[in-house]
């Protein structure tokens, strides 16, 4: 695909304490390599990859797209509060981050329910492991969201992960689009396509 030829921009926002693999686990699905000697993120960076996706409605196999995906790596969560970024989708690493802010993380995205994968990275480190799979799976289960044990430096399970993330985002962009637009006078808040730009997918979730 050349620059500009894409369907889709969508960004991936990764979250989480300082030290928990959240660049190394990015480095690895594009470019799929691991480097241990990454240092600690300063700020906020981001990484491309290039997708394609077909749709499914479960049965049938659908449309295909061209996703640019946008993966945004954080500093940690001694930085990540203050940038305002929740407009878009989360991956989240780490059991104690999601604990301590899930309520925020709430308030502050793009809709009521945001799409969030939660990662358990490194899980090639077994003797130095600080939550136990059946932990992280109820933690999940309470919130409603798919769980993933990875290893950035052996790549197990995290295509599978960001695919995952990936898929629920389009699910909810293939609703939006599919909704009939809704009367501005309806009083619920909803907007409708403007009469200028009849081509332009917006999307209120």
């Amino acid at each position: 695909m050349t620059d500009g030829d894409y369907d889709y921009l969508i960004k991936l926002l990764a979250l989480g304490d300082s030290g928990v693999g959240k660049t190394t686990f990015l480095y690895r699905y594009t470019d799929n390599k691991f480097n241990p000697k990454f240092i600690t993120t300063v700020g906020i960076d981001f990484r491309e990859k290039r997708v394609v996706y077909t749709a499914s409605n479960g049965t049938t196999t659908g449309k295909t797209f061209k996703v640019h995906l946008q993966l945004w790596d954080t500093a940690g969560q001694e930085r990540w509060a203050d940038w305002g970024f929740f407009k878009n989708s989360l991956i989240l690493h780490s059991f104690t981050f999601l604990k301590v802010n899930w309520m925020e993380l709430q308030a502050n995205a793009y809709c009521e329910n945001p799409d969030i994968v939660l990662v358990g990275n490194k899980a090639d480190l077994a003797d130095q492991r600080e939550v136990q799979e059946k932990q992280a799976k109820e933690l999940a289960d309470k919130y409603g969201i798919p769980y993933f044990e990875t290893s950035a430096a052996t790549g197990v399970e995290v295509d599978k992960a960001v695919i995952t993330l990936l898929d629920l985002v389009m699910k909810r962009m293939e609703q939006c689009v599919d909704k009939p637009p809704a009367e501005s006078a309806s009083g619920n808040g909803a907007t409708k396509l403007s009469d200028e730009q009849p081509n332009e997918k917006k999307c209120t979730c």
